[in-house]
């Protein structure tokens, strides 16, 4: 099925029936991927007096409880409300779900004992393209990240110039294939988050983190529409499901 989609002055047409999904689902069970150094996610049918609510035990219904966190436990797009005392609801603040994406592939640089994305890659990678959103995907790339443990990792993160320069370029929506935009132990810092929301000044309310996306190899650089899926819960983070959707010449 084709669709038009009007961007700006721009009509483009994309295929709806053929969906790039980048999204990590939350599945029970220790494969799921983790981090922030709590318990797998957890799945399991309720119990009441008359038994195990599960059709496998012979009740009439599949009647399972989730047990998960939002930020650990899969894909999950994010307000400024993660790292502010005043509560910003996802549900209540992304309001727009298609945006005009551009995916690249960044091998991250050596830092001491760190490993990190510049502004200097970034810049390279994004050149004058003007997008509202950026999908990053970082090498290597292996079917390993969908059940990653990421905790006590120190894994690779943005630096705060790579971020403001992102914001510069009104990069409003900005996915991640890691845990985190920011280093694992900073001390509290979160000096890439407070770049990407402005904290310190006009907070970019609208503007949203998706992280521990997977971009599959098969899935090529380039521009794409992406379709921000969320699910609506009144809370900071929410997990998603980002799908790309290739723009047809």
């Amino acid at each position: 099925m084709i669709a038009q989609i009007q961007y700006n002055s721009r009509k483009l047409k994309i295929d709806l029936s053929q969906p790039l999904d980048i999204s990590i689902p939350v599945k029970g069970g220790s494969s799921n991927v983790n981090a922030w150094y709590i318990d797998p996610p957890n799945i399991v049918p309720e119990v009441f007096e008359n038994g195990i609510i599960s059709v496998e035990e012979g009740a009439s219904v599949n009647f399972n409880t989730i047990t998960f966190n939002p930020h650990s436990h899969g894909t999950h797009t994010e307000t400024v409300g993660h790292i502010t005392e005043q509560k910003y609801s996802i549900n209540q603040y992304l309001k727009q779900f298609f945006f005009l994406a551009e995916v690249i592939t960044v091998a991250p640089e050596k830092r001491g004992e760190d490993y990190v994305i510049s502004a200097k890659q970034l810049q390279f990678a994004i050149g004058n393209k003007k997008r509202e959103a950026l999908v990053v995907r970082t090498m290597p790339n292996t079917n390993e990240k969908k059940k990653k443990q990421y905790s006590n990792t120190n894994w690779t993160y943005l630096e705060e110039d790579a971020i403001k320069l992102l914001v510069k370029k009104g990069i409003k929506h900005l996915l991640v294939d890691l845990p985190s935009v920011d280093k694992e132990e900073d001390g509290g810092a979160l000096k890439a988050h407070n770049a990407f929301w402005n904290t310190k000044g006009k907070i970019r309310k609208d503007a949203t983190i998706t992280e521990l996306i997977y971009v599959s190899n098969k899935i090529e650089d380039g521009v794409y529409m992406l379709n921000l899926q969320i699910a609506p819960f009144e809370n900071d983070a929410t997990p998603s499901k980002p799908i790309l959707y290739k723009i047809l010449e």
